[in-house]
């Protein structure tokens, strides 16, 4: 598969993430956000897992469970806290500093040098989605804050050491997504019983809401995320990020009857372009990393013997061969 297909098929993912607050706030049961956390990841890991029928070896096991929190278990309820705590789309916007988050990890667990182009477009995308989801708004919420930011740094620390790690001899990205996916909803099992208790009753609309919620926005997307990391550089990945909110916001224009302002507009063609201009290279190129060439043995042939020179008589008649010319 060309990359374009993959990148094409990896911006699924964010997209289908950005359907997520229009489903939940229309079909799901309020203020479980928990509840909601653990049916989406839960139920998605065990049906991978049921399909891949690989379960993680030796070093797998710690791998699989750190990376399953940072993706799954921790992210899921920071996002949540974050949305219900602070007002309008700032949870987007502070998770629109993703890019810049993985840029700065790469540089420390990849080796990956960040370019000023690569900031600054970090930098655009952030203030796109601040202008397509930003309203006014009253004081901010510390913890909110906080917790968006965990969020961000969680899911993007997850990018990157699914990157560094990549996988094991043999298996394939369903496999570890069923692992993380199975992880990060186990953890957050006896965290929504605790909090907030006994599961709600579930009418058919909310029943409808949770298998999208697990089968599309989960199993699918995440499986598309995870075999993109596998594909793409974790920067072109990231960069892929701001198509969820302004999924949301086209999602809130076109079914919940929610005005798009010209200012909106704005930032989505910014925060766009930005997304398009974070899957090249700084030479115009594809930003995929090539794989490096194996260097060729290095074969000394063997030296020509050297003619012994000829004793040889001058002439005092002859002439002097004239001086080589010099160029430059």
């Amino acid at each position: 598969m060309n990359r374009s297909a993959t990148v094409l098929l990896t911006a699924l993912a964010p997209v289908s993430w950005g359907t997520t607050y229009a489903v939940t706030t229309e079909f799901l049961p309020a203020d479980r956000p928990l509840f909601t956390a653990t049916l989406r990841a839960l139920p998605a890991g065990l049906l991978l897992l049921a399909l891949a029928r690989v379960l993680p070896r030796g070093a797998w096991w710690g791998r699989a469970a750190v990376l399953g929190a940072l993706n799954i278990g921790a992210f899921f309820p920071l996002l949540f806290l974050a949305a219900y705590r602070l007002p309008g789309g700032m949870a987007a916007v502070v998770g629109s500093v993703g890019p810049l988050f993985v840029v700065g990890l790469s540089a420390l667990f990849l080796g990956h040098r960040p370019t000023a182009r690569t900031l600054l477009t970090g930098i655009v995308a952030a203030l796109g989605v601040s202008l397509v989801v930003l309203r006014a708004a009253g004081a901010l919420d510390a913890v909110g804050v906080l917790a968006a930011l965990a969020s961000t740094a969680s899911m993007s620390a997850g990018t990157v050491l699914t990157k560094k790690w990549g996988r094991p001899e043999g298996v394939g990205p369903l496999a570890l997504t069923a692992w993380q996916l199975t992880a990060g909803g186990l953890m957050t099992v006896p965290l929504a019983l605790v909090v907030e208790g006994a599961p709600p009753a579930l009418d058919a609309p909310a029943v409808g809401g949770y298998l999208y919620l697990a089968l599309a926005n989960t199993a699918l997307a995440y499986w598309l995320w995870f075999r993109g990391i596998g594909r793409l550089s974790a920067t072109q990945v990231t960069f892929l990020g701001p198509l969820s909110p302004l999924t949301a916001a086209v999602v809130g224009w076109a079914a919940l009857g929610q005005a798009l302002t010209p200012v909106q507009l704005a930032g989505m063609t910014l925060a766009f372009g930005a997304t398009v201009a974070g899957q090249l290279r700084p030479g115009g190129g594809t930003g995929v990393p090539r794989a490096p060439r194996t260097p060729r043995r290095a074969t000394t042939a063997p030296a020509a013997p050297v003619p012994a020179p000829r004793t040889t008589t001058a002439s005092p008649l002859a002439t002097p061969a004239p001086a080589p010319a010099r160029h430059g």
